[in-house]
């Protein structure tokens, strides 16, 4: 059988010509394209000697550790599994024990979560970075350190189908379990065959990694980092509290993040006009971009092109792009970037409650289909693929969750989740609506609106965090001004930090739990 793709050939052919360039660089580590290669094919050699690993799980995250398990995992042929380090015990026990691994890599840091129950539902194979601290607890378990490994090479990666699972990342559920996505070798083909188009990274790029290997972010930093000989330069948590420094001290050119970022360096007075001249490509999703924070970022870095991206897991990292330009269209009402046009593959539509095309400019949901479409999620008992992947017409369409509207010019917009439409005293209300005017009424883009008390699956009331120099009532003056009384939180709370997810965007689940497990917040 040929290999139709194999996600680790691009690596394995660029660590020929450029062994001695510089692949992975941390703050205390640095690994060439040579190194990493005897790496990868090193811990490959020794799961395919110790097992038929099909499916390669990874706890840990930014490593050398991390990495090498997803080189070595499609060296192999297997699917790699990212495990979040965030996640508590008995989510990892869960998912561990449904997913059924072959072999478990773990990372110094993935290391502290390995517990009692944790082993226990770990498979037989556990490769690990780090001290030998790590006792298996079974007899047909191993436990084995990377730097003890010393084995002879394979030669040449695995034959892979185009249908096979290259990769499966979880995401949250609505069922309040995570779904695994499963994205075929396939679909990431012809997602890094466009990407390539536009971003164009060359050996001598140096890509900032701000994203954990559980985010989709990563497939498209690292693959196609490795297509290109350029280096991956991954930050650590206290460098993503100060990007601005590390990007001019790394010489970073590509620059691809969440724009909760940008917020939060707006904030600390970091993003001045000039200040990141070296970046040539910048690269915002997974939320939305606001003018105010597209401007700023333009200015800072005057030689670099901006694109806004779109594009959920499901349809394998990013479907739609809008390069700005001094025109560039903005979602009317929202003071956000356009999501703009999709890739030459792939197609989008807006449709109505009944999965029917809707005329432009109007709203309905937003609908993908094209050869990145997932094959649908692992053990789909929680979150029945038919529920979002649906044949409409002899097409199959991916329906996103997220509602978006088509302009007169087929440039396409976001208009916010439809699971974030809330019933308010009687009056339909979408949060994100809310959220424009709180960042203006704070003068801060670090602002989120939450649904509390919600009693009987209906919201009895809005309460509104916000990291500003005005005070709360200022704030709710300037609310009652461009709001019904109905939309304006009722309680705003000013808090020093916005929380964050391990990926940098807004994390409204801990502001949730905060109204419900403190008195200060719910009160």
């Amino acid at each position: 059988m040929s290999i139709e793709y194999n996600i680790t050939a691009d690596f394995i052919q660029t660590a020929k010509a450029f062994s001695d360039n510089i692949f992975l660089c941390g703050s205390d580590f640095t690994v060439t394209y040579g190194e990493m290669d005897s790496i990868v094919r090193n811990v490959s050699s020794f799961i395919d000697v110790m097992s038929d690993a099909k499916r390669v799980g990874i706890l840990g995250t930014r490593s050398v550790e991390a990495y090498a398990g997803i080189l070595a995992a499609g060296f192999l042929g297997a699917t790699y599994i990212p495990l979040n380090v965030k996640w508590p015990e008995q989510r990892l026990v869960e998912l561990l024990s449904a997913l059924d691994l072959d072999v478990l890599i773990v990372d110094p840091r993935g290391c502290a979560h390995l517990s009692a129950a944790v082993l226990q539902a770990a498979p037989d194979l556990i490769i690990t970075g780090g001290s030998n601290c790590v006792q298996a607890v079974r007899s047909s378990q191993t436990v084995t350190m990377f730097s003890t490994i010393r084995i002879p090479f394979l030669e040449r990666p695995c034959a892979v189908r185009s249908a096979d699972i290259a990769y499966i990342l979880f995401t949250s559920g609505t069922t309040g379990h995570p779904k695994g996505v499963m994205i075929s070798a396939g679909a990431l083909k012809s997602y890094l065959d466009e990407a390539v188009k536009w971003t164009a990274f060359t050996a001598d790029d140096r890509i900032a990694e701000a994203s954990d290997i559980t985010f989709d972010l990563s497939v498209h930093n690292l693959f196609l980092c490795v297509r290109a000989g350029a280096s991956l330069h991954v930050l650590s948590a206290l460098e993503m509290l100060a990007p601005t420094r590390f990007i001019r001290e790394r010489s970073i050119t590509v620059w691809m993040s969440v724009p909760t970022l940008v917020a939060m360096m707006r904030r600390s007075g970091a993003l001045k006009p000039g200040v990141l001249p070296g970046l040539r490509s910048s690269v915002f999703c997974g939320e939305p971009l606001t003018v105010a924070a597209a401007q700023a970022w333009m200015e800072a870095a005057p030689n670099s092109s901006v694109d806004n991206i779109y594009g959920p897991t499901e349809a394998t990292v990013i479907c739609l792009r809008q390069r700005l330009s001094p025109q560039y269209p903005v979602t009317p009402g929202r003071d956000v970037v356009a999501i703009g046009t999709p890739y030459d593959t792939m197609q989008v539509a807006i449709f109505d409650a009944n999965q029917q095309p809707v005329a432009p400019g109007q709203p309905g949901e937003i609908a993908l289909s094209g050869p990145q479409l997932a094959d649908g999620y692992f053990n789909d008992g929680n979150q029945p693929a038919s529920d979002r992947f649906r044949v409409i017409d002899g097409v199959r369409w991916y329906l996103t969750g997220d509602l978006g509207m088509r302009d007169h010019k087929s440039v396409f917009h976001h208009l916010g989740r439809a699971d974030n439409q809330v019933k308010l005293k009687g009056n339909r209300v979408e949060l994100e609506e809310v959220e424009v005017h709180l960042r203006h009424a704070a003068e801060s883009e670090m602002a989120a609106v939450i649904a509390w008390p919600v009693i009987d699956g209906s919201a009895q009331g809005l309460v509104a965090f916000c990291v500003s120099d005005r005070s709360a009532d200022e704030i709710g003056r300037s609310l009652h001004r461009v709001l019904p009384r109905y939309m304006v939180p009722e309680v705003i709370h000013l808090i020093d930090v916005m929380p964050v997810s391990i990926n940098g965007k807004i994390d409204r689940k801990q502001l949730s739990d905060r109204l419900v497990k403190s008195p200060v917040y719910s009160s």
